[in-house]
């Protein structure tokens, strides 16, 4: 009773990082990429807003998956209202800008098609939006009171930063994969059907002009003498 318990060194140095880690590994915010994918219907335009605040950078890559021609024109406008970027009739595009503290809108515009619907991905990355600032601060509260570790904090950041950019590039480059499988699929399907289509058409035209030969090299043959009585 009242004993003390003396735990080894390397289970007490354990404890004390994991009670320091991971507080901090909990402050890390989610990444704000996001992507989305909609079918846009014939003769109608969609615009998104997103709110970008100052010096940060926004980049959009979109793709047409699917619909006839693969394009739609693009717009996108800054907080004040002027046209950063202008495309028509494109099938995909990537535009990354510096942006300002407001709203940015950019739209898709299929009212140049009146019988095809367009299905579109997106995609949005935003970097420098300030919630780095944030975890190093949450780092820092936990910082204090460690010297007798003999590791430095800061090279651990480093690392779960690094971690985490590799970790985000990979799942991007997943997305846009996906994106590409699935407009490469819809084109495989559309000439397979444009395919079977003409095929059967030129079945259909050798049946009717087999039958014309039959008929007119049968008529060649018949006697069309009248027998007299």
């Amino acid at each position: 009773m009242g004993d003390k318990i003396w735990l080894p060194c390397p289970v007490l140095l354990l404890a004390t990082l994991f009670s320091v880690l991971l507080p901090a590994a909990a402050g890390f915010t989610p990444s704000l990429d996001s992507d989305f994918t909609f079918t846009l219907p014939a003769g109608q335009k969609e615009c998104f807003y997103q709110p970008m605040p100052l010096k940060a950078s926004l980049e959009i890559e979109y793709q047409v998956l699917d619909g006839a021609g693969l394009d739609i024109d693009f717009h996108l406008a800054s907080p004040e209202g002027r046209t950063l970027v202008f495309e028509q009739r494109k099938s995909d595009g990537v535009h990354t800008v510096e942006t300002e503290d407001g709203d940015y809108m950019f739209c898709f515009d299929n009212t140049f098609s009146t019988i095809s619907e367009k299905v579109i991905f997106f995609e949005l990355i935003l970097d420098n939006m300030g919630e780095q600032e944030q975890e190093q601060e949450d780092w820092k509260k936990y910082i204090t009171g460690t010297d007798m570790l003999d590791m430095k904090l800061e090279d651990i950041l480093e690392s779960i930063n690094s971690i985490k950019a590799r970790l985000s590039k990979s799942g991007h480059i997943q997305t846009l994969l996906r994106a590409f499988e699935a407009r490469d699929r819809n084109i495989q399907e559309s000439n397979f059907d444009r395919v079977n289509f003409w095929s059967m058409v030129n079945l259909v035209v050798m049946v009717v002009v087999s039958a014309i030969q039959v008929y007119m090299l049968k008529s060649l043959f018949e006697d069309k003498r009248k027998s007299r009585t």
